[in-house]
């Protein structure tokens, strides 16, 4: 088997009697882009900052490219790995060329070779345009993509992103996604800490689920949509404005555990059905009411989606 890109093993981090971790094991393999979910204030951070190398564990072990992440190895971990916190540093006196070119500098990047790196991730992050202008200047979503633009420098292996679209405008988290898609192709291992669960659905092949604490999932996109698929939801609009009665019918069939109108505006006539896992389906819920003389104009079964499957698999607990 593979040797993972990032490990943890047992850990936790106890801040006097508060647990921030406890006992966390999670393995990503070369190439995943894993989604790290949870409430705030679940462990999403300390997880992060652990591997980045600023924060040590109580016990346990974290791994980054098979390398015990400590004091001992920091320096060759940092080396592997970009790191990108939930907030950005003010450096007013800087130009957007500027400032990537300080970072490079700190990464023993020189002469020539400088320069093109720099002139590299500029356009890989869709900077060129802004190379001369104040960094203190920029936009929340300009200011996010110099971030990355920063930690690929010195082509990390690993990319650790906490909360990078927090705060962007829809135009500006679009463009953060392409660009992390683009980013995974390029063969980036990437861990992603969010909020924006249907983004992630859309960009990560794995997800962690992590409350008080605790991972409580941690696999593929499809298998935790089907651990969380406890039953299915219907909707049900009722023709001729006799949703009542037929609420009343649909509640004595078998395997319907509830009937309720339909929340949203324009959502007159329609019923909400929610259904035991291997009990009734949606042929047998619309056969039922024509039976009885029901008029049925559409019905749709809700799908499970990153959204639904969190507030599913979580209570919304935090420390």
């Amino acid at each position: 088997m593979n040797t993972p890109m990032v490990q943890t093993i047992n850990l936790t981090k106890k801040y006097g009697q508060t647990t921030a971790l406890s006992n966390l094991n999670l393995r990503i393999d070369e190439g995943d882009c894993y989604g790290f979910i949870g409430p705030n204030g679940a462990g999403k951070t300390t997880t992060i900052k652990i591997l980045a190398t600023l924060l040590r564990p109580t016990w346990g072990e974290a791994r980054v490219c098979g390398l015990s992440v400590g004091p001992v190895n920091a320096r060759q971990v940092r080396a592997m790995i970009g790191y990108v916190p939930d907030y950005f540093g003010s450096y007013e006196d800087l130009v957007v060329r500027e400032y990537l070119e300080f970072f490079a500098s700190a990464y023993q990047i020189h002469g020539r070779r400088r320069k093109g790196v720099v002139e590299d991730v500029l356009s890989l992050t869709d900077l060129g345009g802004k190379a001369d202008a104040p960094v203190n200047g920029l936009s929340r979503g300009m200011k996010q993509r110099l971030s990355l633009a920063r930690v690929l420098l010195h082509d990390p292996k690993v990319l650790l992103l906490d909360e990078p679209a927090s705060g962007l405008d829809p135009r500006a988290r679009i463009e953060i996604r392409e660009l992390l898609k683009e980013l995974r192709r390029m063969g980036k291992t990437i861990l992603i800490s969010s909020h924006i669960l249907v983004e992630l659905a859309d960009l990560c092949n794995k997800v962690g689920i992590i409350e008080q604490g605790e991972l409580k999932f941690s696999g593929t996109v499809a298998e935790i949509l089907e651990r969380a698929k406890v039953g299915s939801i219907l909707q049900v609009r009722i023709a001729g404005g006799r949703e009542g009665e037929a609420a009343a019918v649909l509640e004595k069939l078998p395997g319907v555990a509830g009937v309720t109108p339909a929340p949203g505006s324009g959502s007159d006539g329609e019923l909400r059905l929610s259904i035991q896992p291997g009990e009734i389906d949606a042929a047998e819920v619309a056969k039922q009411l024509v039976l009885r003389g029901f008029g049925v104009s559409r019905l749709t079964e809700e799908q499970v989606n990153l959204e639904t499957a969190f507030m599913r698999l979580t209570k919304g607990l935090v420390q």
